[in-house]
C-alpha cells in the first residue's frame, strides 16, 4: 500500500476525531441545565371552571398549579382551603389565578348581597316584554329609568326621567348574561342605585308605568330633559301650563253693634249788649247834673 495514501487517511482520521469531540463538547453545554433558569416555584389556586357573580366556591371548582416565584400574582392564593365557601363578586375565567378583590368574605351569604357594594342600594322593578327592552335588559348593563303618569299640577299625563346611567345587577333570577346573547323574558329586574335614587325608584313604581330605556355602558353622561306632555304628541304650540290657584274668599267679619248718636242741641247765643251812652257831667258850683247823648245824632 502506499504510505502516502496511509498518510492521507491518518489525517483525515485525526481531523474527524477533533471535529467529533469539539461537536460533542458543544452539543452537552446546550442541553445541560441553564443558570438564568428560575427553579424557585410556587403553588398558586386556579379555577377549573368558569366561575360567574355568586358563585360559592367549592373543592371541585379549584386546583393547585406551578409558577415561578416572580410570575405569582398579587393578591392570589397559595392554599385550596383559603378560598373555599367565599362567594364570587367578580367573573373568573377558566385557569385563571383567583385574587383577593374577586372573592367576598367567608360567611358573607349566597347571592345578590355580596355583590352589592357599601352605600348602594339593591331595588328590585316589575317589567315586561315592552319595558324590558324585549329582553334585551341583562346584567351588567345600564339602562335610564322613565315614568309615565299624571302630575299634580299638570293637565294631561307626561312622562319624564327619573334615574339615568343604573347598572342592572340581574334579569329576574338570573345574575349573568344568557351564553348566547339571546333575549330572555323576565318579570323583573333589579338595578343598583343609591339609598336616595331607591326612594325615588319605589314611588315612581307606585305612581306611574315605568320604562327601561337601555343605554351604552360607555356613555355615562347626564342628559337634562324637560320632560314631554300628551298634548306635545299632537302638536301643541306649548306646554300646558299648571292652572291658576284658586282665589280665596275673603275672610268673614263680623258686624259691629250699632251705636245711636243723638243729634247736636243748638244752642242759641244772647246778643252782645249794647254799648252804653255818651254822657256829659256838668258841674254848676256845687250841683252836678248828667245829660246823655242820644246816638245816632
Amino acid at each position: 500500500m502506499d504510505r502516502r495514501f496511509l498518510t492521507v487517511l491518518g489525517v483525515s482520521l485525526v481531523f474527524a476525531l477533533v471535529v467529533s469531540s469539539v461537536f460533542y463538547q458543544m452539543t452537552s453545554r446546550g442541553s445541560g441545565p441553564k443558570k438564568n433558569e428560575p427553579t424557585d416555584m410556587r403553588d398558586v389556586v386556579v379555577a377549573t371552571r368558569p366561575l360567574g357573580i355568586g358563585v360559592m366556591i367549592k373543592p371541585a371548582d379549584v386546583k393547585l398549579t406551578k409558577v415561578s416565584t416572580e410570575a405569582f400574582p398579587k393578591g392570589a392564593f397559595s392554599k385550596v382551603e383559603d378560598v373555599l365557601d367565599r362567594p364570587v363578586v367578580s367573573n373568573i375565567l377558566l385557569d385563571e389565578p383567583l385574587m383577593e378583590g374577586r372573592l367576598q368574605v367567608k360567611g358573607s351569604g349566597l347571592g345578590m348581597a355580596p355583590t352589592i357594594p357599601v352605600g348602594m342600594r339593591a331595588v328590585t322593578v316589575r317589567v315586561n316584554d315592552v319595558s324590558g327592552a324585549a329582553g334585551f335588559v341583562l346584567a351588567g348593563l345600564h339602562v335610564d329609568v322613565l315614568v309615565t303618569g299624571h302630575p299634580p299640577s299638570g293637565e294631561s299625563n307626561m312622562t319624564t326621567t327619573v334615574l339615568q346611567n343604573v347598572l342592572v345587577l340581574s334579569a329576574g333570577q338570573a345574575m349573568q348574561p344568557d351564553a348566547r346573547g339571546s333575549p330572555v323574558s323576565v318579570s323583573t329586574v333589579t338595578l343598583l342605585v343609591t339609598p336616595g335614587d331607591a326612594e325615588t325608584l319605589t314611588l315612581a313604581g307606585g305612581e306611574g308605568r315605568i320604562q327601561l330605556v337601555l343605554r351604552n355602558s360607555s356613555d355615562e353622561a347626564i342628559e337634562k330633559t324637560p320632560g314631554r306632555f300628551v298634548a306635545e304628541l299632537y302638536g301643541a304650540a306649548k306646554r300646558p301650563t299648571a292652572p291658576p290657584p284658586p282665589v280665596k274668599a275673603p275672610r268673614p267679619v263680623a258686624p259691629r253693634p250699632l251705636v245711636m248718636v243723638a243729634p247736636p242741641v243748638a244752642v242759641p247765643i244772647a246778643p252782645a249788649p249794647p254799648p252804653p251812652p255818651d254822657q256829659i257831667v256838668v258841674i254848676r258850683g256845687g250841683q252836678k247834673t248828667v245829660e246823655t247823648i242820644p246816638r245816632g245824632n
